[in-house]
């Protein structure tokens, strides 16, 4: 049995930023994804009696009591499926983590978060969010991550706290970016906005300026195109469900720093010639369910590459150096994973030599093509 001291040690230490999921798309299931991964245990309120049962003690000055409804445990504050239409009063001020996901609340005030200075995760998740006060979120000084997904934004709120590292605003209603919406924010590493009606235009210039993010993705939006002027420190751009339709030779010329590249499901049917060049050092690369006629030029001369998604296009045609490079020393790692099923080509025409750069036969993937 854990005392005290040790359990909130280790509450903390889940509690460190993690890497940016490698896979799928983020999908919080409970506060405690960011919280605990699932550990908690027993988060029920302690109710302090006396010795016959009847009453509750009288806590010393410096107890806080939990806001009615909610739980309380170890710096974390549990206020979800409540129907709270309003931030609860009387928060703790040592809490770390609060939860108020899944209620109906509609407004954050200017005192809401008032005093909650060492606060490190604030989930706001599934609520009817669709006004911040410019003030809500200044007391948060040492806030990381924020979850603001499933609301009723038009924009991204004003003035976060600098100390955030990781925001989650997808499935709100925000169609505009506007300069300078992330000035101040030299800590952050993570921003998924997905799911919003967003277009290229509602990005202005300027939108991500001082940003230093290894990982964004604006998906389920409404992009016919590349953004420009994303933040150039990426290591993982994931665009996919858009209305893509091309990618023009500078699209990506400015993400060098790229290795994870999620374009699937748009309407890509151009990939420009030396376009993949500015990405000389993606690893994983998707472009499955668009609209390709054949396999884009190019990835022989990606030397890190492993990961290869084009299925369900209309590749009628797979070349014998469509894949590797004629010569093996230009090629650093072998894929494991190549997928053209979905695909108008017949796979018995295909010449082994093709995937000679293939670490394993099972990583291809072909056929169950139907027209």
């Amino acid at each position: 049995m854990f005392s005290r001291r040790s359990l909130l040690l280790l509450l903390l230490s889940v509690c460190s930023l993690t890497a940016p999921s490698l896979t799928l798309p983020f999908e919080q299931r409970g506060f405690w994804d960011f919280a605990m991964d699932g550990e908690g245990g027993d988060l029920s309120t302690v109710m302090m009696r006396d010795e016959e049962g009847s009453a509750m003690e009288e806590l010393p000055p410096d107890v806080s009591i939990c806001p009615f409804g909610c739980q309380c445990q170890l710096n974390v504050l549990q206020c979800s499926d409540l129907s709270l239409t309003a931030v609860p009063r009387d928060i703790p001020r040592d809490t770390k983590l609060l939860d108020l996901q899944n209620n109906r609340i509609t407004e954050l005030k200017e005192n809401d978060f008032k005093g909650l200075t060492n606060l490190y995760a604030l989930s706001l998740v599934n609520n009817k969010i669709s006004k911040v006060h410019p003030q809500a979120f200044t007391p948060l000084r040492h806030l990381k991550k924020l979850y603001f997904s499933r609301n009723l934004l038009t924009v991204v709120p004003k003035n976060l706290p600098p100390s955030l590292v990781e925001l989650r605003i997808h499935e709100n209603r925000i169609k505009k970016v506007a300069e300078g919406t992330f000035s101040g924010l030299g800590s952050m590493n993570c921003i998924e906005m997905g799911g919003n009606p967003i277009q290229n235009s509602g990005f202005e210039p300027g939108a991500f300026k001082g940003l230093k993010l290894n990982y964004l993705r604006i998906s389920e939006a409404k992009l016919t195109g590349i953004p420009k002027d994303l933040p150039d420190s990426l290591h993982e751009l994931h665009l996919d469900n858009n209305q893509i339709q091309a990618i023009e030779l500078e699209d990506l010329s400015h993400y060098k720093h790229l290795y994870r590249l999620g374009l699937g499901f748009n309407h890509i049917r151009m990939i420009e010639n030396g376009s993949l060049s500015y990405v000389a050092n993606l690893r994983e690369l998707h472009l499955e369910n668009n609209r390709l006629t054949r396999v884009p030029r190019g990835l022989p001369d990606m030397k890190y590459l492993q990961v290869v998604y084009l299925h369900s296009n209309n590749i009628s045609r797979v070349a014998i150096n469509d894949f590797c490079p004629q010569g093996f020393s230009m090629k650093r790692s072998f894929y494991n994973g190549i997928s053209l099923f979905g695909n108008p080509v017949n796979y018995w025409e295909v010449q082994p030599a093709t995937f000679r750069c293939v670490g394993d036969r099972l990583a291809i993937q072909f056929g169950n093509y139907k027209k």
